[in-house]
């Protein structure tokens, strides 16, 4: 068994069927931004930044968003039994984390803590879509990630480690620590901070080496196509070339049997 299988973040296997990868991947983005919202919204709720009205609506939102998620997925997956075993932190999160227990749960900080462990979740499970996209030299996509894990990371330790600031000394803070520039201006004191910030380091030499080969091969690109082009007109033309040579060849043959 797989990692991914033991922690519930498999997702939908490549022998799966076509309907089934083409809905996990249409879904996958839409995740990232409840992913993002969670984290948005657990921060608001602990600056006061919006109501409990509008803060319960939000629960459910995003409570229905997994399960239509899990839903849909599990109606198309061929291997239904192996999909909802290879994924079962999204059955404990839904199970868990419905908005209506909640209101008789003493321990209702914990549920609500327990869905930024989904924003993990679903960033590992996003890792081969983003490699793949990474792999295409798409420079776009790699400034998304970057500047949704800058955003992510800046809100995160704000919470773990008051001594940060606000959320803007945390985005901040998460951008020089990310591209391991590391001013010290802004720094984490409590342990928890340290190792969120060595994760974010490890993670950002890795998004930052690739941001860098990125933009690299989006500057030669261009020529890279125009080589690429190059060599299919001349292999089109040799073999346009050698049909010719064919048919007079096969011309030339018809002409001796006629003499003989």
């Amino acid at each position: 068994m797989k990692v991914v299988h033991l922690l519930g973040i498999a997702g939908v296997a490549e022998q799966e069927t076509a309907a089934a990868r083409h809905w996990a991947h249409r879904l996958e983005w839409p995740m990232v931004g409840v992913a993002l919202w969670i984290v948005l919204q657990w921060y608001l709720e602990e600056t006061g930044g919006i109501s409990h009205a509008v803060a319960r609506v939000a629960d459910w939102l995003v409570w229905l968003a997994f399960l239509l998620e899990t839903l849909v997925l599990t109606v198309q997956v061929r291997d239904k039994r192996r999909y909802l075993f290879g994924n079962w932190l999204n059955l404990l999160i839904i199970t868990a984390g419905f908005p209506y227990f909640w209101q008789f749960a003493p321990l209702i900080g914990l549920l609500r803590s327990v869905r930024l462990v989904l924003v993990v979740a679903l960033l590992l499970r996003m890792s081969k879509s983003a490699r793949r996209l990474l792999g295409q030299h798409k420079l776009g996509a790699t400034l998304i990630v970057a500047f949704g894990t800058m955003l992510l990371s800046g809100i995160i330790i704000t919470r773990i480690d008051p001594s940060v600031g606000d959320m803007w000394d945390g985005m901040w803070w998460a951008w020089v620590t990310m591209a391991t520039v590391g001013y010290g201006d802004v720094v984490p004191h409590t342990g928890a901070g340290r190792l969120f910030a060595s994760l974010v380091v490890l993670f950002g030499v890795v998004l930052i080496s690739l941001l860098t080969a990125n933009l690299a091969a989006f500057f030669i690109g261009s020529d890279v196509e125009k080589i690429e082009a190059e060599e299919k007109e001349s292999d089109r033309l040799l073999k346009d070339i050698a049909a010719r040579l064919a048919r007079v060849e096969q011309m030339l043959a018809a002409r001796h049997e006629k003499r003989d």
